[in-house]
């Protein structure tokens, strides 16, 4: 999905949307809103129970209606935008072998789509209001920007190194995850969102190469020794010491909910503040107890701290780069 503003890109233009929108809905949702409000745009646990329920809607190839959000990071932010500014969005398919499991030959026919957009229509004294601040500054949109990378490991491998993940400014919060590098590409026979640990044994995040948040986490998931992995899923996203929780138990962690959360922020807060942007070089490593039996890709996660201004003219001023 690309958004533009005044012709402006102002998303990441990748083919990791799926992930993102995944990751977001995943990560953010306990049990209450998992299994009423997202059911109506058809999540459902990524398990075979879930795969039985998605799939009897369809039976017969019948039409089915749902509505959900679109993942962007214009479209998570709070404030409305002004009035003269054109937004574009432009939504790109994924390919059936994608978004689909079951026999070959199957496709996705879409009937109808509808966007809905909240329009406010304000009283001319804003509107002049507004003018006027225009001219001695910028309106503001603080964003919480997301930036999704991919990496292959091969078969055969025992470990996974990568520096230079992130040159520059570093994301407040990261988020690993390794599924086959078939499912990432598209494949009818397997799920794209299967996280595996592959026997991974450690994993790391290192800033300026101090690891960070914590020292770097080992595991034997071969002896079910992998609470760590599964703390951070809380401890990363800010769940710790609250009754809010993600509807993944302890047992569904290593059935395809294998996730790695690295919270980065100094104050370890996901508050409405802004913290000072840090410049830096971040490293990612992780070692297996075995070698790969086959090439698996590394998805990464990262959400940052960025701002977008529109100034009397309607220009687009952002702090990052596409």
């Amino acid at each position: 999905m690309d958004i533009s503003l005044n012709d402006r890109l102002v998303s990441n233009s990748s083919n990791t949307y799926s992930y993102r929108s995944y990751f977001e809905t995943l990560l953010n949702h306990g049990f209450d809103c998992k299994t009423s409000q997202l059911t109506s745009e058809m999540f459902y646990k990524d398990n075979n129970d879930g795969l039985k329920l998605r799939s009897k809607f369809f039976e017969l190839s019948a039409t089915v209606d749902m509505i959900g959000g679109l993942h962007g990071d214009l479209f998570h932010q709070e404030r409305l935008l002004l009035n003269l500014v054109d937004v574009k969005i432009k939504l790109i398919r994924s390919k059936p072998e994608f978004c689909l499991q079951g026999n070959a030959g199957y496709k996705v026919v879409l009937e109808k789509i509808n966007l809905l957009v909240r329009k406010v229509r304000v009283s001319p004294g804003v509107i002049l209001g507004h003018a006027k601040a225009l001219e001695n500054g910028t309106a503001k949109y603080p964003l919480n920007r997301v930036l999704c990378k991919v990496y292959s490991v091969p078969q055969g491998s025992m470990s996974f190194v990568q520096d230079n993940i992130f040159v520059g400014q570093m994301p407040k919060r990261i988020i690993v995850g390794c599924v086959d590098n078939d499912a990432f590409h598209g494949t009818f026979e397997k799920s794209p969102f299967e996280f595996k640990h592959y026997h991974m044994n450690f994993i790391g995040i290192y800033v300026d190469g101090q690891p960070k948040p914590h020292a770097p986490l080992e595991l034997n998931f071969d002896k079910n020794n992998y609470i760590k992995g599964y703390h951070s899923l809380f401890s990363g996203t800010e769940k710790i010491g609250h009754d809010q929780g993600l509807f993944i138990s302890r047992e569904d962690y290593i059935k395809g909910n294998t996730l790695f959360a690295f919270n980065l922020s100094p104050d370890l807060c996901n508050g409405d503040h802004l913290n000072l942007i840090k410049q830096s070089n971040l490293r990612l490593e992780i070692k297996f107890s075995q070698s790969l039996s086959q090439t698996i890709s590394v998805i990464i996660f990262a959400e940052f701290d960025n701002v977008i201004e529109i100034n009397k003219t309607r220009n687009i001023l952002v702090d990052f780069g596409n």
